[in-house]
């Protein structure tokens, strides 16, 4: 088939579906001496498409990331940079993106080997840095991130051709079952959820705030659950979440004084690099979907 044709379609019929996976989980050879991961973690990611670990990032190294995000987090406060993304209701700053091409602290910790590496034994190539953001979920009034896989919204605004990206969350705050943790189901990386609805314009003014459009229907959530149950990764600070670009994901909003901030990076096999979006819609600016696929150093 055609490197170029879409296989997923979404966002054009009046009715959701869910079609199979045809692309691999893992493209690499399943985990060989000197790799990063074990063929033991390798097929459990296969298996649930996503895997977590405690404490990867050491404290002393977190110090100095954290000592970054309260600086970044003054800084996009008083700013209007369209990197800067608000909460849908109010001012607070939900996201910054592009962290690791404005930040040298946080470009240094992406391009590290702990992480890269990883995503290069699993997608079988060298990658590059899709997207990059920093997520403040804060104390009391921090917004849920609703169901959703990254892949359609990729493949459709983006034109990402294939699932052969994987995604990492770093936890720079404690990640506890009450604060909004993030949520995965596991086995729906296997299945693709077509979404009902028409991308509009510039879509993603509104959708990073509060997404509408690309969201799964309540039936296929259901199925999906009914398979694969809910797993929510908890852990300290320095712990990562690593998992496949179509699981299933979202996280709740945060009601509780314990803030949780977390890096989200999207590692891409240079060999999957974006072409004209699949929705026929504009390309999404390049801080969101970076279209300069060289592989990182």
């Amino acid at each position: 088939m055609d490197q170029f044709a879409d296989r997923y379609p979404s966002r054009i019929l009046p009715v959701p579906s869910i079609v199979d996976r045809t692309d691999p989980v893992v493209w690499g050879d399943g985990g060989s001496a000197g790799e990063p991961l074990d063929r033991d973690r390798i097929a459990f990611f296969e298996r649930n498409g996503y895997l977590a670990f405690e404490r990867l990032i050491p404290s002393e190294e977190i110090g100095r990331l954290t000592a970054e995000l309260d600086v970044l987090w003054a800084a996009a406060g008083k700013s209007d940079d369209a990197r800067v993304v608000r909460e849908p209701d109010s001012d607070v700053v939900r996201s910054v993106f592009a962290i690791h091409e404005s930040n040298a602290t946080f470009r240094a910790l992406l391009h590290d080997r702990r992480l890269a590496g990883m995503a290069e034994q699993i997608l079988g190539s060298p990658v590059y840095i899709h997207q990059s953001r920093i997520n403040y979920k804060t104390g009391f009034r921090g917004k849920e991130f609703y169901w959703h896989s990254d892949f359609e919204t990729w493949h459709t605004e983006d034109g990402m051709p294939r699932m052969r990206a994987i995604s990492i969350s770093i936890a720079l705050s404690d990640n506890h079952a009450v604060n909004g943790p993030l949520m995965l189901i596991p086995e729906s990386h296997k299945h693709y959820v077509t979404c009902v609805g028409r991308t509009p314009d510039d879509h993603f003014k509104q959708s990073l705030r509060r997404q509408a459009v690309g969201t799964p229907d309540d039936a296929s959530l259901r199925r999906l659950v009914a398979q694969g149950g809910i797993e929510a990764p908890t852990g300290p600070a320095g712990s990562i979440v690593l998992f496949d670009c179509n699981t299933m994901h979202g996280s709740n909003g945060n009601i509780t004084p314990y803030p949780r901030s977390n890096i989200f990076a999207v590692y891409n096999s240079v060999e999957n690099a974006l072409v004209q979006p699949f929705g026929g819609t504009r390309p999404r600016p390049n801080f969101i979907a970076s279209r300069a696929a060289g592989p990182i150093a």
